[in-house]
Formats: structure tokens, sequence, C-alpha cells
């Protein structure tokens, strides 16, 4: 395992629990490893080196840190672990009592280990997980009767109790192209160009610039697609100050979905405070995903909502900007218009 020695310093540095069990630190004046979120007193740089596992640094001469417990966190992964199998294969998802019970942990401290490594809770994950299977389903079926129960639900009283929100359309509605829906779009100036914002009831589904109506159609061929007036006025405000000032925009509601991998990718980028930036991999490694790199830039690309999810603040790890989906130059400025908080 070939390891940053940079982002683990700066792990070490911050005590990030999320790097926790991905590598250890080991202090050559003391002869102890420690887990990046110790919090013991942090060695000078120069004393510390990088191992992959507790293993390799035994191997080497080193002992476990009797105040952080390094070696415990392998449990912590193996118990998680356990628990996405649980939640995978239960029709509905278990009481955090339950499933915290089944993995040998208190609820509380079950429920943080669980958020610390996936990125979400474990009711989320579940939710998300199915979710997921049934919109493939819905694809793929010849009945939406035949996706509820392809997708795991003993009946389709389960899917509806079970994801009363999720889709943001019915069933039938998502496998027709969304028919029976409204998205309202409106199509306006901002400092960035032209813009176009669209929304269902429940919110912001699409920010996008250089685009039209036609997109929406795309996207859902079967909805009813029309011009927003004055009912998306203060959508549309709140949209256009933020592309303004990003570093102070509004909290607007948004209507977007992804699987639990996306929606932790896009919780982490809602994190990255204005006027700062984090690499892919920081993001990868930030939702406990640190191999994830490749995946976690798909994520960001797959970002609906341009700005108000800002997939601008992440770079290259080697510092490059890196690409954008609406043009360097509006990424260059939007950060340009961050530095300023």
């Amino acid at each position: 395992m070939n390891i940053d020695a940079d982002l683990a310093w700066t792990a070490f540095m911050a005590r990030d629990r999320s790097h926790d069990g991905r590598f250890v630190g080991a202090v050559k004046t003391t002869g102890i490893y420690c887990k990046p979120s110790c919090p013991a007193r942090h060695p000078k740089r120069e004393n510390l080196e990088f191992f992959a596992d507790a293993a390799a640094a035994q191997t080497a001469g080193y002992r476990a840190c009797r105040r952080c417990k390094p070696d415990e966190v392998g449990r912590d992964r193996l118990a998680v672990a356990r628990a996405l199998t649980l939640i995978a294969a239960a029709e509905d998802l278990p009481a955090l009592d339950q499933l915290a019970r089944a993995v040998g942990y208190a609820p509380h401290h079950f429920h943080r280990l669980f958020k610390r490594d996936v990125g979400v809770t474990p009711a989320a994950y579940a939710r998300a997980l199915r979710a997921k299977r049934i919109e493939t389903m819905l694809t793929e079926s010849p009945s939406v009767t035949a996706a509820l129960y392809d997708a795991g639900f003993q009946s389709p009283g389960r899917f509806y109790a079970a994801t009363p929100d999720r889709l943001g359309m019915t069933p039938s509605a998502w496998k027709r192209g969304g028919a029976g829906v409204t998205i309202r779009y409106a199509i306006v100036d901002t400092v960035l160009g032209k813009m176009l914002l669209a929304a269902t009831q429940k919110g912001i589904c699409r920010l996008s610039f250089d685009e039209d109506e036609r997109e929406l159609q795309r996207r859902f061929p079967n909805a009813i697609v029309e011009p927003g007036g004055p009912a998306m006025a203060d959508l549309v405000a709140g949209a256009i100050a933020a592309c303004a000032d990003p570093a102070h925009m509004a909290d607007l509601p948004l209507d977007v979905a992804g699987t639990a991998f996306q929606q932790a990718v896009w919780n982490e980028l809602r994190r990255i405070p204005p006027g700062e930036t984090r690499s892919y991999a920081a993001i990868a490694a930030a939702i406990g995903k640190p191999s994830a790199v490749r995946a976690t830039g798909s994520a960001n690309g797959a970002n609906n909502v341009a700005v108000l999810i800002p997939c601008h603040r992440v770079i290259r790890t080697d510092g490059a900007l890196g690409g954008y989906a609406y043009g360097l130059a509006r990424k260059i400025e939007l950060l340009k218009r961050e530095s300023k908080v």
C-alpha cells in the first residue's frame, strides 16, 4: 500500500477520525504506533513514519499505543462490514439497537462508527440502497409490480412505506420517463452566463449553464416540462445570488437522488468551507473510501445542481484545478469569488 505521507501527516495534525484504520503513525522516539485520531501530543514531523497497518508497524519493532488502542480499529471495520451485509439482506431496515447488538456494539457508538466509515447513517444507507435497487428494476422489469418484487419488497405496500420521498415521483412515473410529474424551469442571466434552473414540487433538480429545456425533456421525456413563471421567483433569485456570492449562498431546497456513495460524496462537498478546496483523494478519504478516488471523481461529475453542491471546490491531487462540466473559466471565477471570504 502506498501512503501519501503529506496527507497522512495532515490527518494526524487534524486528529481526523475518518483516517483511522487506513494507516498508522509510528513515533520513532517512543517506539509506539497510533491511529490518526490519537489525542496524545503530536511528535515532530521527522520523528513520525507511516505504515499501512498495525502488523507492518509491529514488524518494524513498534508497539501499540495504550491510549488510542489502534488495534481495535480493525474490529470496528469488520463490524461495519457485517452491518452492510445485514442491511443488504434485510427486507426492512433492522432497528439501530438490533443492528448494533448483532455486531457487538452499543447503539450510539455503532451509529458513529457506521457514519464515519460509510459517510451516511445506517438508515440513510438502507434507503439509498433500496431506492437504487428499485430504480434499476424499474428499467429492467416488465412491469412496476415485477420491479417491486425483483427489488426485494414483499408487496407494493412495503415499497411505498419504505420509500415515500426517495424517488420524487411514483414508480410508474419513473418507469415512464417522468409521466405525471411537472418540472418547471427558468433560463436567466447570471454573472456566470445563462443559467438553467429546474425544480419539482420538492426542490431544485437541476442547475446548469448553457442548456435549455431540451435537456430536461431528454432526462424526463414524458414529464410535463413548462416555464416556471412567478412561482419560481424565490428559487431563481436564490440561485442567481449563489452564483454571484457562492461563499454565502442561501440554503435552497434540493430534489436530487443518487446512490449511497454519491450522496456521501455530495454531502462531503457541502462540508468544504467557502474559500477552500479539497482533492479527489481527500474527499474519498473523508467518506471512508480512500481507494475510490476515480469513483469519487465520477460522483462529483454526476452532480446535477452546480454551485449549490459545490463540486467546483474539488481539485486534482497534484494541485491542478482539473476539469469542470461547464468550463474551467466558470470554475476559476467561482473560486475567485469565494477567495474573498
